[in-house]
């Protein structure tokens, strides 16, 4: 092997860097936000699991400045880490261990979920505890088989919730559940769904109550106005990926780069990475690429693999390891520094989180997702003033 080039200090070269683009945020809030609006709902912008992978607190503050009325948390550790940031918004969580102390979500204004008696007795508990009533929404299973309340077990929850509520413990806000096969937007389930809500909707108005309804995820607001009710809540859609088959004006709001290391030319029979799964069958220029599976591109991706290098798509060569990749990048001009976008918009023709899922068999949920690692630094453009 000859030619290696060392790294010459080139400045602001990613090492391994989601780029979050807010303005990008911010129209997709803005999009959802009015489908919503024409049906009378308002929006809650999902921001669970450091908002996709994008950085809770940048996202929530954008989406609220472009429409969201609501934040949904999947625990309460992740609502109280955004009144930890001084967002007063009302914020839902939804899914915590039963050890969780939940006085402390009553104490920070959070709206609480529950799906059983049991979870009900543990907010109760809570709430007496705290000296507050909660803000509760009770959660019906209706199709799922995940968390939420059977329907068997709905009418002993309504029925508790509304004395508590004429005790003082808590307010009942809602009355919510979640669709399974929404991304499928002529599934016979969807309107399964929708009717098993109604009549759970129905049995909490004649213990009493009178809660607000929410069932429409991202695809669900993209494509069922009928079942947006009085709130809904998008996720992935607000980070610009599209959750059903038909084209939308969402913008991605993610791009994850790195930069060239070091260059060097191998000779014809020379092999790269692991295994030598990759041979050279001419004399080969190659760039190192400091990201490898540590840093959110999965081993799987191994000779599957392409980035944007030098004004082309260029693939990956020989397997993805912890730290590092090999671009093969023959006939292009290439140095260390030089930068290296894994994945983006799409714009420019580079891969995207889309593509990359599906040369997986995954979603590309879990592509942004991954970004939520300490080896990812975020950086946030179209950040606003206050």
């Amino acid at each position: 092997m000859t030619g290696m080039t060392g790294m010459t200090g080139v400045q602001n070269a990613a090492r391994a860097e989601a780029l979050v683009d807010l303005a990008a945020i911010r129209h997709n809030v803005a999009l959802l936000a009015d489908r919503a609006a024409a049906s009378g709902a308002a929006t809650m912008a999902v921001v669970k699991a450091d908002g996709y992978g994008h950085g809770m607190v940048p996202v929530a503050r954008a989406a609220l400045a472009a429409g969201a009325e609501w934040l949904g948390a999947c625990s309460q550790r992740e609502a109280l880490e955004l009144r930890a940031a001084g967002i007063t918004a009302p914020i839902l969580a939804w899914l915590d261990t039963p050890d969780t102390d939940r006085a402390d979500g009553i104490i920070a204004r959070i709206d609480l979920s529950a799906s059983s008696t049991t979870e009900l007795d543990l907010i109760l508990d809570a709430a007496d505890r705290a000296g507050s009533p909660a803000r509760v929404h009770l959660k019906i299973d209706t199709g799922l088989s995940r968390n939420g309340c059977s329907p068997a077990e709905w009418p002993e929850l309504v029925a508790k919730a509304a004395e508590a509520q004429r005790g003082g413990r808590l307010a009942v806000v809602a009355v919510w559940s979640h669709l399974a096969c929404a991304d499928e937007p002529t599934h016979p389930s969807i309107d399964l769904q929708a009717k098993r809500f109604d009549l759970a909707w129905h049995q909490a108005r004649d213990v009493g109550l009178h809660p607000l309804r929410h069932l429409a995820n991202s695809a669900a607001t993209l494509t069922r106005p009928d079942l947006h009710f009085d709130l809904v809540r998008p996720g992935i859609a607000v980070y610009g990926l599209n959750p059903v088959d038909r084209p939308t004006d969402l913008r991605p709001a993610m791009t994850f780069r790195s930069s060239v290391v070091a260059v060097k030319s191998v000779v014809a029979g020379e092999s790269a990475g692991y295994g030598h799964t990759w041979t050279a069958s001419k004399r080969s220029t190659l760039a190192l690429v400091p990201v490898g599976y540590a840093d959110g591109v999965p081993r799987g991706l191994s000779g599957k693999l392409s980035v944007w290098l030098a004004g082309a798509c260029r693939p990956v060569v020989g397997r993805v390891s912890m730290d590092q990749i090999i671009v093969d990048c023959t006939g292009a001009r290439v140095w260390p520094g030089a930068e290296v976008v894994l994945f983006g918009p799409g714009d420019r023709g580079e891969p995207t989180a889309a593509d990359w899922a599906h040369a997986l068999g995954t979603i590309h949920y879990e592509i942004v997702t991954n970004m939520h690692r300490a080896r990812v630094t975020h950086r946030y453009l179209g950040e606003m003033v206050p």
